[in-house]
């Protein structure tokens, strides 16, 4: 079992940065990929990065968006650069293994935290 806990969201405006942080409990941290997804009104989720070894990002957000893991202190972030109004969603930190995880589908996906709202104003 692993317990994911999201912070960090907040509004921000266009253009600006924010870092969200998920916060994991449980055994086999480092065993895990970890993966961020959002999902905005009317949308279904989508995915954002991922990271085992190896950092993986949508296009949407490659160059903007950072993802990183300590897998020492159990935690992994998302640093999120030149927000667009279009990134506002609700953000969740996920825990999974194998390739459909690393590539980024939801199915590969055990593990997943409550969301953190993230709202861009433009």
């Amino acid at each position: 079992q692993v317990q994911l806990v999201e912070s960090g969201g907040g509004l921000v405006q266009a253009g600006d940065s924010l870092r969200l942080s998920c916060a994991a409990s449980g055994r086999s941290f480092s065993t895990y990929v970890m993966g961020w997804f959002r999902q905005a009104p009317g949308r279904e989720r989508e995915f954002v990065a991922s990271v085992d070894w190896n950092t993986y990002y949508a296009d949407s957000v490659k160059g903007r968006f950072t993802i990183s893991r300590d897998n020492v202190k159990n935690t992994v972030q998302l640093q999120m650069n030149s927000l667009k109004a279009e990134d506002t969603a609700v953000y969740y930190c996920a825990a999974g293994r194998g390739l459909t995880a690393i590539s980024g589908g939801r199915r590969g996906y055990d593990y997943w935290g409550q969301g953190t709202q993230v709202t861009v104003s433009s």
